[in-house]
């Protein structure tokens, strides 16, 4: 699997905010996992979907769902907090520890 770093400003600003001796530990908890939702949809972008219609107020659409089953495994300490923010984009993925 490819490395992907992440250079957007927003990520920066927030690794900045993380790594800084002076951010209190619930300040630190809430980037972590801001830092994990942002991080997450790069994670997630190559997972497998399937067709399904639904019924709007304005007729049928054609649109997708996750068919992938997801698990979540953190390591221990900040990932506790990192799964905090997978768990926001894949409320329904199964968390496992080891």
């Amino acid at each position: 699997m490819p490395l992907h770093e992440s250079t957007h400003p927003l990520i920066a600003s927030k690794m900045t905010k993380l790594r800084d001796v002076n951010t209190a530990p619930d300040e630190f908890r809430r980037k972590l996992r801001e830092i994990t939702f942002y991080l997450g949809f790069e994670a997630t972008r190559s997972l497998g979907v399937s067709s399904k219609t639904i019924k709007t107020p304005m007729g049928d659409f054609d649109g997708v769902k996750i068919q992938d089953n997801v698990a979540i495994i953190p390591i221990l300490r900040a990932g506790l907090s990192m799964a905090d923010g997978m768990l926001e984009l894949l409320p329904n993925a199964a968390v496992h520890h080891i």
